[in-house]
């Protein structure tokens, strides 16, 4: 990138003080202004930056500006003046894009590190000093006509959760970017054996939207050696509206990470694809030297009443939503990841954490913008929290955070197993769980068929509609299904663990809510066993291509599976009276579960569907209802065309999904 030459002594002071104001005294951090203004951190224009941020309590606060991103002394120190709302201000009269900066406050007598400040828009490497660019010059080309690709309702969206690094990371995926945004912007990518990888795997599955983990700028990875392969999920927030140098081809530069970004987020909508990114507002990476923290002491975190540091994040610090200016920092951050990145929905880690009043408030700023935008996050904390449970966006709160989504942890740990327990299975391996099966093939919503005391993790319906929560089997997080299933059942063979696999997912997708699957799942993925992969290597961690093809019957099957549910809103119902009105469960043995929906539900082609999930290892004959029964999916095979016709009975493969239809 090129830069302008800056005419300023090595060192200038210029009113470090504030002119001599003292900082005005408050009771408590709660007493602090709001600052609604858009405009903290730093705005460039040609003729100068503007700079403004917000720390009340500081007795002075200086601006640090630097020709590189990463070492060197300060070419300028400058003194920022005391504005309104608890903010300070100073602006630099000259061309500074090309330079970096940071802040440092002064209190009680003493200067505290420096920091980019939490408002900082772009970086320089590992994200220690903050970047003056012109944020119009990251956009790549054809941005100004990038749209979000359709979406009626959020149940027909089917959401793949993968890891920027593990999609492209392994030689057998073809990409000229492994590990890199870019890497999910190509296309044309082949395996070794001449299956479609990367972009075009996405688009040949058939799914809506890619959850991406954390892909802001995370504190693990060095930057500068990135040639040492070192690898994170990305739980650990350093500044939470830059993208991460690590994903980008060149980390020094802070446009390129921008740039490389957005061309992934453009080339996914191309494809139809909607991109959500999980964010983690809930903590950061440390506490005291937080770029929060080293801005405005004490004031974005909740703390013990013996003054230790919350920790329901189990990270060794939790953020404290319910304030001000906190909730305005993630409200704002949300926005401008919509606006700047195009980004189509969220994934809140830890949700339970956040107070639901923002969780509200966020929802209500996101639906000005576009209301198609989604909203999901885990309905829990890792602890406990010193903000009572009854004012967060915990599970069992569901109904006061509507729409925003919520994982069922009620479905998957019913289908394999507790999370806790790593050897004991669910449905899958003939466990029982069906009350939890049930459950979650009504969305979690009320119904009169269900006895809520046999739930696995809850005893309240607690989705207002099926819309509200998330299925699926598993994700990032502890063992991968195949994994999970290896552990439980070490004896069964892989064919009985692929017609566990497909069990697994026929049940996640024709259960009503919005289907949810981990990356690599469609072509039998495995971890080796390693239960938490956060800091793995790629050895662990990174998708084998090889698989598409040695388990493309497992891809085919996933594939349809999802082309069944994007051709039947029987099973996209979009209200709890839709699914109280038409779905009826027929019969409930061990291990068995078999329900209908009835009278064309959802305006569906199907006037009646008959699904029967078999938990058994071994088969069962099952007797049908009068008339005569098209099956679509038996004996792990799946085809819209149909496999047969029936009457009377079927025989329902051991550890499989059968699913018949009048028409």
């Amino acid at each position: 990138m090129k830069r302008t030459k800056l005419f300023l002594p090595v060192i200038l002071l210029v009113c470090l003080m504030s002119c001599g104001h003292l900082p005005k005294e408050y009771a408590t951090i709660n007493d602090y202004p709001l600052y609604e203004g858009t405009d903290l951190g730093a705005t460039y224009y040609a003729t100068h930056t503007k700079f403004r941020v917000w720390s009340p309590a500081a007795q002075a606060v200086r601006l640090n500006i630097y020709e590189h991103g990463l070492n060197g002394k300060p070419l300028a120190v400058y003194g920022m003046n005391r504005s309104e709302k608890g903010t300070w201000t100073y602006s630099v009269k000259q061309d500074l894009k090309g330079k970096f900066y940071t802040f440092q406050i002064q209190k009680n007598g003493k200067w505290l590190g420096e920091t980019p400040s939490l408002w900082c828009k772009a970086v320089g490497v590992n994200g220690n000093r903050g970047a003056i660019i012109d944020l119009k010059e990251t956009n790549p080309q054809g941005w100004e006509t990038d749209k979000r690709p359709e979406m009626k309702s959020f149940t027909d969206a089917v959401i793949y959760e993968v890891h920027m690094r593990d999609f492209t990371i392994a030689p057998n995926s073809g990409s000229s970017y492994p590990g890199k945004f870019l890497g999910l912007s190509e296309s044309g990518t082949r395996s070794p054996e001449g299956f479609k990888t990367g972009l075009d795997h996405l688009k040949e599955l058939g799914i809506t939207h890619l959850q991406i983990l954390p892909s802001y700028d995370y504190a693990s990875i060095d930057e500068t050696q990135l040639d040492k392969n070192e690898y994170n999920w990305g739980y650990d927030p350093k500044n939470y509206n830059v993208p991460e140098g690590g994903y980008s081809t060149d980390p020094y530069n802070p446009v390129t990470r921008i740039k490389e970004m957005k061309e992934m987020i453009h080339q996914l909508h191309a494809n139809g694809i909607r991109v959500i990114m999980d964010v983690v507002y809930n903590h950061t990476f440390v506490g005291e030297d937080s770029h929060l923290n080293l801005m405005v002491p004490g004031y974005f975190y909740r703390f013990n009443n013996d003054g230790s540091w919350g920790n329901s994040s189990g990270c060794g610090n939790e953020t404290a939503s319910e304030r001000l200016m906190t909730r305005q920092f993630i409200i704002e951050s949300v926005k401008h990841w919509i606006n700047e990145y195009h980004i189509d929905g969220f994934r809140f880690d830890l949700m339970g954490i956040h107070d639901i009043e923002t969780m509200n408030a966020i929802r209500q700023a996101i639906n000005e913008i576009d209301p198609t935008i989604s909203i999901h996050g885990e309905g829990w904390a890792a602890g406990g929290s010193p903000l009572p449970e009854n004012l967060r966006a915990v599970k069992q709160n569901a109904p006061q955070f509507y729409p925003i989504g919520v994982f069922s942890d009620d479905i998957r740990d019913a289908l394999r197993g507790n999370w806790m327990d790593g050897n004991k299975g669910g449905f899958l391996v003939g466990n029982g769980y069906e009350e939890s099966i049930k459950f979650g093939i009504v969305g979690a919503v009320s119904h009169p068929q269900i006895d809520l005391t046999k739930i696995v993790h809850s005893q309240t319906a607690y989705a207002k509609t099926p819309a509200q929560v998330i299925n699926y089997v598993s994700c990032h997080d502890d063992p991968c299904l195949v994994d999970k299933l290896k552990a439980t059942i070490p004896e069964a063979s892989e064919q009985e663990l692929i017609a566990m696999n497909k069990l697994a997912q026929t049940i996640v997708f024709t259960s009503q809510g919005v289907p949810f699957i981990y990356a690599g799942e469609e072509i039998f993925r495995d971890k080796k066993g390693v239960h938490n992969t956060y800091k793995s290597p790629d050895a662990v961690n990174q998708i084998n291509w090889s698989n598409k093809a040695k388990y493309h019957d497992v891809f085919n099957y996933y594939q349809q599976l999802i082309a069944l549910r994007k051709a039947h809103p029987a099973f996209r119902m979009s209200t709890a009276e839709q699914v109280n009105k038409h779905l009826t469960f027929r019969t409930q043995d061990k291990n068995l579960v078999s329900y209908m929906i009835q009278d064309y539900a959802n305006g569906d082609s199907w006037k009646t569907i008959l699904v029967i999930f078999n938990g058994n290892r071994q088969d069962i004959s099952y007797t049908l209802p009068a008339g005569n029964w098209t099956a679509v999916c038996e004996h792990g095979k799946l085809n819209q065309s149909g496999l047969g016709t029936y009457t009377q009975t079927i025989n329902v493969s051991a550890s499989s999904a059968t699913i018949l239809y009048q028409p």
